[in-house]
């Protein structure tokens, strides 16, 4: 009886590990004017087999493979039926392969993928995919503005930082948190004393960290935005209130100002800023009852098992 469960537990695993593993695409996105040359480059250094996939993904549609390069001689196959496939090229390199689309236009903007083989099991592991834009507008970094979700008067055991980009062109970007150290050095965050959610508009990401440890120092936290336009950091302490950036743009929080710190009356709150505040807070309870939830859950499945075994 206990052996289904157990084979079922190393399936998943297995397919857990698959999943951790992934191919190098540098590039978040590549926005291009329409007539213009345009690459996609893949690392291939994970692969184990002889060819890499290339794949496209265009909004409310499958995945369709475009070709595939073998990575030792060069060759390409595009034999697979594309639409456009004679629009598309690959070229061999040392450590990586490329996808190549001589003249860009309407018809090709979608998300690009490279697929191949990794170990002896032929386990198929992705790329993180890169959204082309084709498009006359040019790229614009984002805006950037960090504060505290909540004061220490509300959270004695945790604080909510929060990170927004905004107003940039094209809208992806990627949010990344570091702490710094006394030696005034960067440092990934450590396992266990932080959480981060992340939160996808049309107009805006949204990052917000929730720090569970509190210690007796005070920490100074680097938002980094990653950008097709380049990355963008904005630094906030805990506990203490600085006063805004001047690049900001006037309808955003202060940096590092407490929701409960401004003045109403002097400076109102936009509606925008009131959707986001509702859409953070609501992230925050929807994970509280899904982690109860599973909790609930767990306890059902354990006194099923008890029973089942007395």
């Amino acid at each position: 009886m206990l052996f289904l469960p157990a084979a079922a537990l190393c399936c998943l695993c297995l397919a857990l590990v698959t999943m951790a593993a992934e191919l190098m695409q540098k590039d978040l996105t590549l926005t291009a004017t329409p007539g213009k040359k345009v690459s996609f480059s893949c690392g291939t250094a994970q692969c184990s087999g002889s060819y890499v996939h290339w794949y496209q993904k265009k909004d409310d549609d499958k995945f369709r493979v475009i070709l595939h390069i073998n990575v030792r001689t060069g060759e390409v196959d595009s034999d697979y039926n594309h639409a456009q496939k004679k629009d598309f090229s690959a070229v061999k390199n040392e450590n990586s392969c490329e996808l190549e689309i001589n003249a860009v236009s309407l018809v090709h903007s979608a998300i690009y993928y490279c697929c191949c083989a990794q170990s002896s099991h032929r386990d198929m592991i992705f790329g993180s995919g890169v959204k082309l834009y084709v498009t006359d507008m040019p790229v614009l970094k984002p805006s950037v503005t960090v504060y505290q979700a909540a004061s220490s008067d509300h959270l004695e055991e945790k604080r909510s930082l929060l990170c927004v980009a905004s107003q940039m062109v094209p809208p992806v970007v990627q949010i990344t948190w570091k702490r710094q150290e006394q030696d005034g050095s960067s440092l990934a965050l450590p396992p266990g004393g932080t959480e981060q959610l992340d939160v996808i508009e049309s107009d805006y990401t949204a990052s917000i960290l929730l720090i569970h440890q509190r210690d007796e120092n005070s920490h100074t936290y680097d938002c980094s935005v990653t950008h097709e336009g380049g990355t963008v950091e904005r630094q906030i302490e805990e506990g203490v209130s600085q006063s805004p950036p001047k690049e900001l743009p006037p309808d955003t929080l202060s940096t590092n100002q407490t929701l409960t710190e401004r003045p109403s009356s002097e400076h109102p709150v936009s509606q925008k800023q009131v959707k986001l505040l509702c859409l953070v807070y609501t992230v925050l309870i929807t994970k509280s009852l899904v982690y109860c939830c599973g909790v609930s859950l767990l306890r059902l499945v354990r006194r099923s098992c008890k029973h089942a075994a007395d």
